[in-house]
């Protein structure tokens, strides 16, 4: 039985990662159009604010009066994820 202890543990890890990829990292309310991840500095014109929710993995979530109006980044899977997980555990 122990031909498989790889694969469970490669899955179990998997699982930690992904719980933990959605996890918030940081939250950031702000009216600055000068983020590095920023390409719409629209969203913050004149004294509009905003909500940036940056998740483990790097994803961002921008919003505006409750609503997401933007995403910065992409949600990672499998391999990726696994590897992203591990470097920043």
């Amino acid at each position: 039985m122990t031909q498989y202890d790889d694969t469970v543990e490669r899955h179990r890890l998997l699982l930690e990662a992904e719980a933990w990829s959605m996890q918030t990292k940081s939250i950031h309310v702000h009216g600055f159009n000068s983020m590095y991840y920023d390409d719409h500095p629209e969203d913050t014109e004149g004294n509009k604010m905003v909500t940036d929710i940056e998740y483990n993995c790097g994803y961002i979530e921008r919003k505006q009066n409750g609503k997401v109006i933007r995403t910065f980044g992409r949600v990672l899977e499998g391999e990726e994820l696994l590897n992203h997980y591990v470097r920043n555990t």
